[in-house]
C-alpha cells in the first residue's frame, strides 16, 4: 500500500480545516428563536388574533435560524398563503404534534404557520415570519466570533503540523 507524501497529508488536513471552518462560520450567525417565549404555541389569551404576528415583525430573521415551538396537546404546520389565510389545516407542507418543534428557516421569504387543533387557527394561532435575503440581512460580526473562530483556525493547524511534521 502506498503511503502519502508528508507533504500530501498536510495540504489534506489543511483544506479539511478550511472547510471545518466555513462550515462553523455559517452557523456562528444563525439565531434560534422561541415562539411566544415564556407562554409557548397556544391561542392567543384576550382574543388577540395578531400576538404571533406583531411578535415576528419585531424580529429579524434571516436563512438558517431555526424557530422553536413549544407546546401541550397542539401542533404546529408549515402551509401555503391560501392555506393560511383560510386557516385550512388540510394540505399541511410540514406537520409536527410532539410538543417541542424546531424548524429551520431554510430560504428567504415568507413561511407560514398555523396551528392544526380544530379552531386555535381562528382564534389567532398563528403566523407569518418573514426572512430576509442574505442582501438585505446586514451581519454585524461580533470580534468575539472572529476571535475565537481565528483561534479555532490555529490550533488546528498547529495540531495539523505535529502530526504531520513531529511524528
Amino acid at each position: 500500500m502506498a503511503s502519502l507524501s508528508t507533504q500530501t497529508r498536510f495540504l489534506l488536513l489543511l483544506v479539511s480545516t478550511i472547510f471545518s471552518s466555513l462550515q462553523l462560520l455559517q452557523c456562528v450567525y444563525c439565531t434560534e428563536f422561541e415562539i411566544g417565549e415564556r407562554g409557548g404555541w397556544a391561542v392567543p389569551p384576550g382574543n388577540d388574533t395578531h400576538m404571533y404576528n406583531e411578535w415576528a415583525s419585531r424580529k429579524r430573521f434571516k436563512v438558517g435560524d431555526t424557530i422553536r415551538f413549544k407546546y401541550k396537546k397542539d401542533s404546529v404546520m408549515k402551509v401555503n398563503k391560501k392555506d393560511y389565510n383560510e386557516c385550512n389545516s388540510t394540505r399541511p407542507e410540514f406537520f409536527s404534534n410532539n410538543g417541542n418543534t424546531i424548524v429551520t428557516l431554510d430560504h428567504s421569504g415568507f413561511f407560514y404557520f398555523i396551528s392544526g387543533a380544530t379552531a386555535h387557527c381562528d382564534k389567532g394561532q398563528r403566523m407569518i415570519v418573514w426572512v430576509m435575503t442574505q442582501d438585505a440581512s446586514v451581519r454585524i460580526t461580533s470580534h468575539a466570533s472572529h476571535t475565537a473562530l481565528f483561534s479555532y483556525g490555529l490550533f488546528v493547524i498547529i495540531v495539523s503540523f505535529h502530526f504531520v511534521y513531529l511524528n
